[in-house]
């Protein structure tokens, strides 16, 4: 059954790895809690304590809006395959703009990805597993492309005309800062 550790050990690192979906959830004071589904070729297990996850362009920007207020992050991982299993990490969070000076080091991790908006960096206090026995089987199809294309038609231009058209103010009227900190 459940189990908890300090740090991601070689098992669970092969275990997020191998997951093609990915859960965040955050919360500020106040308000919403946001509970977002990530995919794609967007995360990096840095070491046993640190994860660092690219975040891209999308119809809101809650998260960004939480994390300034309070850091607080879990992100899950259920298998959906194989042996039954969901993982959870808890932290700390930060966000890391384009303009930030740890962007480029961050952002070389990954392969480019249009639409990219920013990256959260993520200090993990507490790794708990739970059983998974009771989440259904479902076969990975493939990563829908439709971000990426609409990204490319949009161009950088039209992104960070997105960004200020849907993405400067979350659910609950916090500020996100994504043209002030992408400028």
């Amino acid at each position: 059954m459940g189990q908890r550790y300090s740090i991601i050990s070689d098992k669970l690192k092969h275990f997020i790895e191998s997951q093609k979906i990915f859960f965040v959830g955050t919360a500020a004071a106040e308000g919403r809690i946001n509970v977002s589904p990530k995919g794609m070729d967007t995360l990096r297990v840095v070491d046993k304590k640190r994860i660092v996850w690219l975040n891209l362009t999308g119809s809101g920007n809650e998260t960004s809006a939480h994390v300034q207020q309070n850091p607080r992050m879990t992100l899950m991982f259920v298998a959906f395959d194989g042996k039954p299993m969901i993982l959870r990490l808890y932290g700390d969070a930060r966000v890391v703009h384009q303009n930030d000076r740890d962007w480029a080091g961050l952002y070389a991790l990954f392969q480019p990805l249009p639409g990219s908006r920013q990256i959260f960096d993520v200090a993990i206090d507490l790794v708990q597993t739970s059983c998974g026995m009771a989440v259904p089987c479902f076969d990975y199809a493939g990563d829908r492309q439709q971000l990426k294309h609409w990204a490319e038609r949009k161009g950088q231009l039209g992104i960070r005309q997105y960004w200020g058209d849907n993405n400067q103010i979350s659910l609950d009227g916090d500020a996100t800062n994504i043209i002030e900190k992408n400028v």
